[in-house]
């Protein structure tokens, strides 16, 4: 996983990227990934992004109990991604509220842009799920300026 700079207009100017291969359970019978598969690369992507800027979901839970919950969702698909694809799936902050945030999302395969998406994700408290506001520490991480 790294920080890159952009690949097209909607990913912006730098973007997190992280590897994913396409593996069988992620395929129909013709070895093409299924579109819902695409909502867990995005996931993965959005979970090792927070990881990166230094926050991992499980100690968040645990520490403040509050979670990041997915509120909508908004995809395309372009194009087939298929067994054994080498993709590289891309998060870019669009939108950064107090309770929410919005990111774009992108699946690639070298230059070919396979599935991309607008992902609002809600900060809530676990025990009621009611808006929290995303920590201070998280929200000046993905305010900071982008490298």
């Amino acid at each position: 996983m790294t920080i890159a700079r952009g690949r097209g207009k909607a990913q912006g100017a730098s973007a997190f990227r992280l590897p994913v291969r396409v593996y069988w359970e992620d395929t129909d019978a013709a070895g093409i990934v299924f579109y819902a598969n695409y909502l867990k690369f995005f996931e993965r992507a959005r979970t090792e992004w927070l990881r990166s800027l230094g926050f991992d979901q499980e100690r968040l839970r645990a520490e403040t109990g509050i979670a990041f919950v997915v509120a909508e969702t908004a995809l395309r698909y372009r194009l087939p991604a298929r067994l054994d694809d080498m993709l590289e799936v891309t998060v870019r902050v669009a939108h950064l509220g107090q309770a929410s945030l919005s990111v774009v999302q992108q699946a690639w395969r070298g230059g070919d842009l396979l599935a991309e998406g607008t992902i609002r994700v809600g900060c809530v408290e676990l025990g009621t799920f009611r808006p929290r506001r995303v920590p201070d520490d998280i929200l000046s991480k993905i305010q900071a300026p982008e490298q």
